[in-house]
């Protein structure tokens, strides 16, 4: 169990010493007079000093600061799907990503309120940089993805993290969250990388690989966000790639883009958890016996689920019809929807600029083309 040492998060004997150490970092008293703005801080301090447990430090601290984050900056969030899973069942949730924390934090708290098994997630170990970002995303139950590693190291990297899900999940009845690709969506358009599936499978214990996604349960997840509070973030790398130029992160950008993420407007947002792949496994190993095209086959299986599933908001079809410059959406929103939403385009962007306009309408507008599709099929 020590090759995992490199990658995980704490075991529980670990948390209350780490708990411990951080528990008078200026960033934990943020944390905890956000969420505990009644409380003098000795009392939370003493509180998070008997805590002993991963399990622990999440539903009594964690999970009601992010409710006060939905509270103070969201409009609510809905969900669907969550009653189709088994209790006490390990599953592997493969979701689109649209924000660095809350996408796994609140797919985490949707499974605590249905009393189902929490995840382990990944995050990319550009982001813990910072020590106390490294303790918080350990306590969370977070495992390190390494980022700009050799391609011989990446291999390596990849068996290693391949290994340590398939043992949380086989061996351990513990759930694992993965994003669809490697970092975030940025221009709306949700797409499963066949790298992250063949990652996965570097774990395959089965002669058949189909065998093994069907061991594992993959879910797949649709997260949708009404207003992206990271959206105007997220354009100049947008630019910078549509233009083929090579796109240089400031050093705080991560950290940055990770806070607008959490205090940011976010409107309605609204979690879907597909069903588990079973047949659509088995039509695979049907059809295909090349590995490849049995691993782009399944690809094409989690978006079919998560693009049909992604639930559109008013902002969606406000920018398809600003973009393309038609009324073909107006049933979906309201005069008033659309002023807001015109507003917020003023307030973020440079409107003259007519790439950034652009940029900033397709990532709210790709969506509603990509669900069209599958509606204009059946």
């Amino acid at each position: 169990m020590q090759r995992f040492d490199a990658i995980r998060p704490f075991y529980d004997t670990e948390v209350n010493e780490a708990i411990c150490a951080s528990v008078n970092h200026p960033m934990m008293k943020a944390i905890m007079n956000f969420t505990f703005p009644e409380l003098d801080d000795e009392i939370w301090k003493e509180q998070l000093k008997r805590t002993h447990s991963i399990r622990d430090f999440q539903c009594n601290f964690i999970y009601k600061a992010l409710k006060k984050v939905l509270e103070k900056s969201s409009d609510g969030l809905s969900t669907s799907g969550f009653e189709k899973l088994e209790k006490n069942t390990s599953y592997l949730f493969i979701s689109n990503h649209r924000d660095i924390i809350l996408d796994t934090s609140l797919l985490n708290a949707c499974l605590f309120e249905h009393g189902l098994v929490m995840t382990a997630s990944a995050i990319g170990d550009n982001l813990v940089k910072r020590d106390f970002m490294n303790t918080l995303a350990k306590l969370n139950r977070n495992f390190l993805v390494q980022r700009g590693l050799s391609p011989r190291e990446l291999l390596q990297s990849s068996k290693l993290m391949a290994e340590y899900i398939g043992q949380l999940l086989l061996r351990e009845n513990r759930s694992v969250w993965i994003a669809q690709r490697e970092g975030r969506t940025k221009d709306g358009n949700d797409a499963t990388h066949s790298g992250v599936l063949k990652m996965l499978a570097m774990g395959s214990d089965e002669g058949n690989l189909m065998d093994y996604f069907k061991k594992i349960k993959i879910v797949p997840v649709s997260i949708s966000y009404e207003y992206d509070p990271t959206d105007a973030l997220k354009m100049p790398q947008l630019i910078a790639e549509a233009n083929d130029e090579i796109y240089i992160k400031d050093k705080n950008e991560d950290f940055v883009t990770l806070l607008s993420g959490i205090i940011g407007q976010k409107k309605r947002i609204h979690i879907h958890v597909g069903d588990v792949l079973n047949k659509e496994l088995d039509f695979i190993a049907q059809e295909f016996d090349n590995t490849n095209k049995q691993v782009q086959a399944l690809a094409q299986a989690i978006d079919d689920s998560i693009l049909q599933n992604y639930k559109l908001w008013p902002t969606n079809y406000i920018a398809y019809d600003l973009l393309n410059k038609t009324n073909t959406y107006n049933n979906f929103y309201t005069e008033n929807e659309k002023s807001l939403f015109e507003r917020r385009l003023e307030m973020k962007i440079d409107e003259t600029n007519p790439q950034m306009v652009e940029s900033f309408l397709a990532m709210y507008a790709n969506p509603v083309v990509n669900k069209s599709k599958y509606l204009n099929a059946n």
